[in-house]
């Protein structure tokens, strides 16, 4: 690599990447909050959820791994969700050694009732691109951004990445209907 690249400007790149990072992530993960916060879902809470839906059925390494949150982290959020009934644990006949989590039908109705609460005027980032999207006539693509994911962990994740996407824009159940929203808010209220 030295060859490549001098020590400066890797320093230059790393430190860029870092900041615009840090800044996009802030801003996501603030919107992202404010999304779910009626719902009493935190964001590790939420992207379990999303991950099992994608994969119908998943083991904890597989959303420790998706969801790039560590192990037990994805486990400890894991059990949370299946004492509040929105997740169930279960071993497979063939696969005694890994646990599966699979969405009950109250975690299906969450996940979706939060899918269809989402404001796209409420995000920031979204609004943030809206001048390029005038400009360009579409939301600016990942390409670039894509490709380095693929590098750092690999086509299996791409591909979940991938399944996922085909799975939003094939889902039937997200919709611009009204939700159960005000029933969850009376819950947060009440708790």
């Amino acid at each position: 690599m030295k060859d490549k690249i001098s020590k400066q400007d890797a320093i230059f790149y790393s430190h860029k990447m870092a900041q615009l990072s840090k800044a996009l992530w802030k801003a996501i993960e603030k919107d992202w909050q404010e999304w779910i916060k009626p719902f009493k879902l935190n964001i590790n809470e939420h992207h379990i959820l999303w991950i099992a839906y994608h994969l119908r059925g998943a083991t904890i390494s597989e959303i420790s791994r998706y969801g790039v949150m560590h192990v037990s982290t994805a486990f400890n959020f894991s059990k949370k969700l299946e004492e509040r009934g929105l997740l169930q644990f279960s071993k497979r006949e063939n696969d005694k050694r890994n646990t599966y989590i699979e969405l009950t039908s109250k975690g299906t109705d969450l996940l979706e009732d939060t899918l269809n609460e989402y404001d796209p005027n409420n995000n920031s980032v979204l609004r943030g691109v809206l001048p390029m999207t005038e400009m360009y006539g579409k939301l600016p693509e990942f390409q670039d951004l894509s490709a380095l994911i693929k590098e750092i962990y690999g086509d299996e994740y791409m591909e979940i990445l991938e399944r996922s996407l085909e799975n939003i824009e094939d889902d039937d159940n997200i919709s611009d209907k009204t939700t159960r929203i005000e029933a969850y808010k009376e819950q947060s209220k009440s708790s």
